[in-house]
């Protein structure tokens, strides 16, 4: 099926009741579903002779720490054969468990580990979840919002103990203040003393 609304019509005609919302936006198709009808709508994209969606290309989530429904989960398939695109998406509680998708995708494997160890998002069913960008002992989850822009632990070589050594990070967040000029005007502080002098002189 070549044509994005020919074939947003055919998922909502087929899936009437487990699709949300669907868009055509830049050639793509978006869908909104619920979370408990993940697996019949993958299934169905991959599987359906019109469609053909046969390649998972990532998993990532968004996170909205304001709302209930904290993040985003989104999934990005590709169908080779008529070169469409689908972003697939629903929404989630903070700890809710989601539906793997290893049996039906072997790439969703590292992609799941990824959201897992970035976001903290758990994924039920998968064969190894794990982290696997962070190390071992690594505490919170680095892409969510609420996370200090220093990290909670830095890791070092201490010459005195004459090895590597992890400890908390020493840099308070509250002194992190950023005026987001352009560093060729010079900061604020600079700029008013350099004023005063100008007047002084």
């Amino acid at each position: 099926m070549k044509n994005s609304s020919d074939l947003e019509k055919k998922i909502n005609s087929e899936l009437t009741t487990k699709i949300n919302k669907t868009e055509v936006k830049h050639n793509q198709i978006y869908i909104e579903i619920d979370k408990d009808d993940l697996i019949d709508v993958v299934l169905f994209i991959k599987s359906n002779k019109d469609m053909k969606f046969r390649q998972l290309i990532d998993v990532t989530v968004v996170d909205y720490p304001e709302q209930t429904q904290r993040f985003k989960v989104v999934y990005l398939f590709l169908s080779h054969e008529f070169n469409q695109r689908i972003i697939l998406s629903y929404l989630i509680n903070e700890n809710e468990v989601i539906p793997s998708l290893t049996s039906i995708f072997s790439a969703a494997n590292w992609m799941e580990r990824e959201v897992f160890d970035m976001y903290g998002v758990n994924f039920k069913d998968h064969p190894d979840l794990r982290r696997i960008l962070t190390d071992y002992g690594f505490k919170g989850h680095p892409l969510r919002k609420d996370f200090p822009l220093t990290g909670h632990s830095e890791v070092r070589y201490s010459e005195e103990q004459k090895k590597v050594i992890n400890e908390p990070v020493k840099l308070e967040q509250n002194y992190r203040n950023f005026d987001y000029e352009s560093p060729w005007e010079g900061t604020k502080y600079i700029k008013q003393q350099t004023d005063t002098n100008d007047k002084k002189n």
